[in-house]
C-alpha cells in the first residue's frame, strides 16, 4: 500500500527488459480519481491488476453495494468494475481487502476516471485503491537499436537530378577554363592546367562514387530487410508436437505342437509328375 515507486527511464539503452511497478493510493483525495493524475507516463505501460481494501460504515439489517470501477474511455460502460455485496446481518466497520486482476493487453488509453460507488444505506471509509502495471520499452521498436523488429534510419535518397546538375557545372566549368586558356590565360603554365584537369576529375569521380554507394547501400539494406522479414515468418509459424501411434506389433499365430504337416495336395501331385516321367523314360526302350 506502499507510495508510488519510481520506475527506471525508458529511454535508457542499457535495460530493454520489461518492468513491473505500483501506483499510489488512488482514493487518497477521495472517492473519485483520474488516471493521467494516478499512472505514470512511459509509453507501453500496461495495467494488470487492482487491489484495493475500505471499511463499510453500515447498520447491520441493512443491504449495501460498493462498486470500485473505471469507466471506459470510449463512453461504452466500465472497463473495470468490482462489487462487494453486503447483505443484511454483516456488520459495520468491517475491513475488505482485494486483489483483483484485469484483462490483460487493453491499452492505459482505455482507463478511464476511476470511482468508489455507495449504493445502499451506507459509507466507505479508510478507502485504498492501488494499480499495478507493466511497462515493455520496447513497446515501440524504434525506441532502441536493441528492441526486436527495430528499423535503422534510411538515408536520404540520392537526388538524380542534382547529380545532372553536378555533372552539367563540371562539364561548363571545364569549357570554360578550356576556352579562357585559348583565349585569356595564354600566360598560365601546362602544370596549373594539369592540377585543374585532376581537381575536376576528383570532383566527377566523387560524384559517381556518391551514386554507386547510395546504390549498393540500398541493395544491401533491402537484403537484409528481406532476410529479416524470412527470419520473422519462420518464428511466427506454428509447430505442434505430437506422437505417432507405434510399439510392436506380435504375431498372433501360434503353434501349439510345433509341427506343420505336409501338404496332401503338393504330394499326390508330385507322385503324379514321377509317374508320368517313369512312364516316358520306359517308353524310349520299349520301342
Amino acid at each position: 500500500m506502499a507510495a508510488l515507486v519510481f520506475w527506471p527511464s525508458y529511454s535508457s539503452c542499457n535495460d530493454l527488459a520489461p518492468y513491473h511497478g505500483t501506483t499510489g493510493n488512488a482514493a487518497s483525495n477521495g472517492h473519485n480519481w483520474s488516471m493521467s493524475d494516478v499512472l505514470p507516463t512511459p509509453p507501453g505501460l500496461e495495467i494488470n491488476g487492482v487491489i484495493y481494501n475500505y471499511i463499510i460504515q453500515k447498520n447491520v439489517n441493512d443491504s449495501v453495494n460498493v462498486h470500485v470501477q473505471n469507466e471506459n474511455a470510449d463512453g461504452t460502460g466500465y472497463i473495470f468494475r468490482e462489487t462487494d455485496q453486503w447483505k443484511a446481518g454483516s456488520l459495520g466497520g468491517t475491513e475488505i481487502r482485494k486483489a483483483v486482476p484485469v484483462i490483460p493487453g487493453i491499452g492505459r488509453d482505455l482507463w478511464g476516471d476511476g470511482s468508489i460507488e455507495v449504493e445502499g444505506p451506507g459509507s466507505v471509509e479508510d478507502a485504498n485503491v492501488i494499480y499495478t502495471y507493466k511497462v515493455d520499452p520496447c513497446y515501440d521498436p524504434q525506441f532502441n537499436p536493441g528492441c526486436p523488429g527495430y528499423v535503422p534510419d534510411l538515408p536520404d535518397p540520392f537526388n538524380v537530378d542534382e547529380l545532372y546538375s553536378l555533372l552539367n557545372e563540371s562539364i561548363e566549368l571545364a569549357d570554360n577554363e578550356t576556352d579562357l586558356d585559348i583565349y585569356d590565360d595564354e600566360e598560365e603554365s601546362s602544370e596549373e592546367d594539369e592540377e585543374d584537369e585532376e581537381r575536376e576529375k576528383m570532383r566527377l569521380e566523387a560524384a559517381l562514387a556518391a551514386v554507386d554507394n547510395s546504390e549498393m547501400f540500398a541493395n544491401a539494406f533491402a537484403q537484409a530487410q528481406m532476410l529479416a522479414a524470412m527470419n520473422n515468418a519462420i518464428q511466427m509459424s506454428n509447430y505442434y508436437a505430437g506422437n505417432v501411434p507405434g510399439g510392436e506389433y506380435k504375431d498372433s499365430q501360434v503353434l501349439i505342437d510345433k509341427k506343420i504337416d505336409d501338404n496332401k495336395n503338393g504330394l499326390r501331385n508330385g507322385l503324379a509328375q514321377q509317374l508320368l516321367h517313369e512312364e516316358m523314360v520306359s517308353m524310349q526302350y520299349t520301342n
